[in-house]
């Protein structure tokens, strides 16, 4: 740049100085209807050189006032930028101790210039909604939205969560069910979706997510595993209003093999049937179970069946006491099985075996009634005796050391 003015220079030089040594300046005529402007060429050059002086120098002042605006403007930015970071700082602070009027306050103020405005924007709103002012959750959700463009996923995951939080659970379905479109994978999407699928209890979605949550280390498989037994309690407890054990039946079927062969569904199924007054079908699903794999939770359900058919569950009972040996669960089970049919003798003998191998208030109890159809009364009583005392102690709180 500089090279080019000063061959500019040296060009006019040569033209005004030029014709001057030469004793011949030239004549230029301007002329228009009213005027005559005449000039040598030397004295034209000279005031095009003027004139060119005189732009540079108004293009250098402007360049100087506008300069100095832009570095004012720069300076109230970066002003307001180091003061949105302390006042984001020391919102977090105030976050970390729970005092959420502060922290909806430092962290909304100035927020525009702020490293990250959403975040501001958004953990204000959950400040806010913390304090129960939903007219600034939604203020501040709104200009979170503005900010984040085009990247909407962290603002409706802040919204859903603070949708559960107001109880909107219905809301909250509607919202998660967006956000799984948008990402199926993401941990927060998919807890809040666990959340939002209890809540209204839409057990089938819940259901189509646990594959998800596995995956993705949200819960640890015994979580998932509680989750999933109440999904399918749910959606056995919906079969049961709507047509009772024949709806129930039907579901149950149409469960995969796999289903149908977990135990503690096995036992949900049972104490629904039983519910329903579906005894036989109830049996049928316990002696399966026990058949295809020995759970004592499936032998506790025995004494609470009333089918047409009790021998198969005293011979089914006598086949596990042969494979797993005669323990106190089974032997009280036989017990109580055999009370009902007036087996008095051999139900006193298998409560008896039972109490041998460990002490059970329920088990005297028995063992006491079944005595006394036995005519023994002073054996009944000490049973009952035996019974209380082991209550008592039970109930009797432990002495501080």
């Amino acid at each position: 740049m500089l090279k080019v003015l000063l061959l500019f220079i040296i060009l006019i030089a040569g033209i005004v100085l030029g014709p001057m040594f030469a004793g011949h300046q030239g004549y230029v005529l301007i002329q228009t209807d009213t005027y005559n402007i005449e000039t040598s060429v030397t004295s034209l050059v000279i005031m095009l050189i003027l004139l060119i002086v005189v732009l540079f120098a108004i293009e250098w002042v402007l360049r100087r006032v506008f300069r100095t605006g832009a570095r004012t403007r720069g300076w109230f930015v970066g002003r307001k930028r180091t003061r949105a970071r302390k006042q984001t700082r020391e919102g977090l602070m105030k976050l970390a101790e729970g005092d959420y009027t502060q922290v909806e306050k430092l962290l909304s103020r100035n927020a525009d210039h702020a490293e990250q405005p959403v975040v501001n924007y958004l953990l204000a709103a959950e400040a806010a909604q913390q304090r129960g002012d939903d007219l600034r959750v939604n203020q501040y959700l709104e200009r979170a939205s503005e900010v984040a463009d085009s990247n909407q996923l962290p603002v409706d995951i802040t919204r859903v969560r603070i949708q559960l939080a107001r109880g909107e659970n219905h809301a909250a379905r509607h919202g998660v069910d967006a956000l799984l479109n948008v990402a199926p994978r993401h941990p927060e999407v998919l807890r809040l979706a666990e959340q939002a699928y209890v809540k209204t209890q839409a057990y089938q979605s819940l259901l189509e997510i646990l594959p998800s949550l596995a995956k993705a280390n949200v819960y640890n498989d015994e979580e998932i595993q509680k989750l999933q037994l109440q999904a399918y309690i749910g959606l056995m407890n919906e079969r049961m209003a709507n047509g009772g054990s024949l709806e129930l039946k039907s579901w149950w079927n149409d469960q995969s093999r796999k289903t149908r062969h977990e135990t503690a569904l096995q036992v949900a199924m049972i104490e629904h049937l039983i519910e329903c007054n579906d005894h036989d079908t109830a049996q049928q699903i316990l002696v399966d179970g026990l058949k295809r794999k020995f759970d004592e939770r499936l032998v506790l359900l025995m004494p609470k069946l009333k089918s047409g058919n009790p021998e198969q569950l005293e011979k089914l009972l006598n086949q596990q006491i042969k494979q797993h040996g005669a323990s106190a669960l089974l032997n009280s089970t036989l017990g109580q099985l055999l009370m009902r049919h007036g087996e008095w003798q051999q139900a006193s003998d298998a409560f008896r075996a039972a109490l041998k191998q460990r002490p059970d208030a329920y088990d005297y109890a028995w063992l006491a009634d079944a005595l006394d159809k036995l005519h023994r009364p002073e054996e009944a009583a000490q049973m009952r005796r035996d019974g209380l005392l082991l209550t008592l102690k039970q109930e009797q709180p432990a002495n501080p050391s």
